[in-house]
Order: C-alpha cells, then structure tokens, then sequence
C-alpha cells in the first residue's frame, strides 16, 4: 500500500514538471511513459535497499546441534522438577513445605513427581554417553578436557575483572568457566543418580551395604542437590541469561546459533579457526 502510494506521489510530481517543462499536457502514452520511468526506479531503490539490509545483516554460527539442545531441554526440565518436589522433601518439616503437602499435592505426588524427573536425568545422562561417541561429541569432550591455558585465562581474566588489565583472554570454544561448570554437572549428576539409587531401591542397597552408608548416601544426596540448585541460580543463571552482554534470555541454547558479534567477543579463537577454514576450502 505505501508502495503504491509512494509510485502515485512520484507519477504526479514528475507529470506536473514535466507539463510546466512543455507548457502543456501530457498525452497519455507519454503519462504511460512516466509511470513506467517512475516505477523501474522504485525497483531499483528498492533492489539497492534490500541489498543494504542484506549486507548489515547480523552472521549467525551453529554452535549447538539441534541433538545438544534437545539434550539441555530434558536436562532442564529434569533439575526443574527435581528442584521443586526434592526440596519440600529437604525442609519437610517447614510451615512451606506442610502447606504444600497440605492444599497443592500430596507427599506421595510429590514422591512421584519426584521419580519422574530422577528417570529423566538418568535418561539424559545415557543419552549424552551415547552422544559423546559421535563425531560432534568426541569433537567436544576434547575441547572441554582441562588445559594449562585455562589456568592462565582465570589469572587473566580476574585482572581484566579488577581493571589490573585491560586485555581480555581470549577464549575458544569453551572457557575455563563453561569447562568447569561442565565437569562440575557431571561430578554431580553421578553422586546424585548413584546416591538417588541407593534411596529409591533402600531395601536392596541395604541388603548389601552397612546403615552408615545408606546414612552418607542421604546426607550426600541432600547435600549435593541443595549445592547444585544454589549454583545453578547464583552461577548458572547468571552467566548464561542475566548476564548484561544476554538479558533477558540467551537463545543459544535453544536455537544452537550464536551472532557474530557474540562469537568475536565470548569465542574469539573459534571464530578465528572457523575463518581460517572457511578460507582454506575457498582455496581448493
């Protein structure tokens, strides 16, 4: 519509100087001419903005298969529900947690709901064993693997963080922060299956194993999923949405791309080995 509106403003501006031009109105093959005139150049305006738009155009990386996101999508609703019916069960004898048990479900839904996001941890733990064998996971498992560099880049950035130093490290694929949390998720999620098995099958873990392990096996358990929920908001959370550079949401995570900007400022060294092989395929 405003296109149209626009060609109709152009027609009428031309005609009218046209006309003061000839002293004399335009017959209508050469109105005809005029209007084609005006709209083969609003065609090419338009062609030169669209090529514009194109070239600022934000590049985006894939930096997470869609297999990598369907993985952190379960894991998350997994913790989520773990957190919310394994915490009642923590503070159990708490004004919260009774009204809880009392008017929104009960101990034994909870219970269950409980189980439901357990299964689905233990679920997406086989599934990322199994997705560390392919091509892409070996890739990664490799570049998560701790380095000398990464102890360095910690020293580095603490300076960079206190205003000591006003360089930057540079980062590849992972940081030290990301390889830390990574492994850290791993530590945890093998206490919590091991010890969380131990509690659901007590009868049986007591048939082989002596009361005090059963009893370290529940303070490890309550211990351990406080820790993670607490590290997940305070550490978690932060760095990956209400960090300043992402909030409100970084969609990472659940489109696998990264823009530009973010790879050159978070990523630098990857960035740099993806343009170095880009331009080594140009060449062949």
């Amino acid at each position: 519509m405003a296109e149209s509106v626009n060609e109709e403003r152009l027609t009428q501006e031309l005609r009218h100087e046209l006309e003061q031009e000839l002293d004399r109105p335009l017959d209508e093959a050469e109105l005809q001419r005029v209007r084609e005139l005006v709209r083969a150049q609003l065609r090419k305006e338009l062609a030169a903005k669209r090529r514009r738009e194109a070239a600022t155009e934000e590049e985006y990386f894939v930096r997470f298969s869609r297999n990598f996101c369907l993985q952190h999508l379960v894991l998350a609703i997994s913790v989520i529900l773990l957190a919310i019916t394994g915490l009642p069960i923590k503070f159990h004898d708490s004004a919260w947690a009774e009204f809880l048990f009392r008017h929104i479900w009960s101990l034994e839904t909870n219970r269950l709901l409980h189980r439901v996001g357990a299964s689905l941890l233990m679920l997406v733990a086989v599934w990322h064993i199994g997705w560390l064998m392919t091509r892409e996971g070996r890739r990664d498992i490799r570049e998560l693997l701790p380095r000398v560099k990464d102890f360095w880049d910690f020293v580095a950035h603490v300076k960079f963080m206190l205003g000591i130093s006003a360089e930057r490290p540079k980062f590849g694929r992972y940081s030290y922060s990301e390889k830390f949390e990574y492994w850290a998720l791993v530590w945890g999620t093998a206490v919590m299956v091991l010890t969380g098995l131990m509690l659901w099958f007590h009868g049986i873990a007591l048939a082989y194993f002596p009361k005090y392990i059963f009893d370290i096996a529940l303070q490890a358990h309550s211990g351990e999923a406080l820790l993670a929920i607490l590290a997940l908001i305070t550490w978690h959370m932060y760095h990956a949405h209400f960090n300043p550079d992402v909030f409100p949401i970084n969609m990472t995570i659940f489109t696998g791309k990264i823009s530009k900007k973010r790879m050159i400022e978070e990523h630098p060294l990857e960035y740099e080995q993806i343009m170095r092989e880009r331009a080594e395929a140009e060449q062949q």
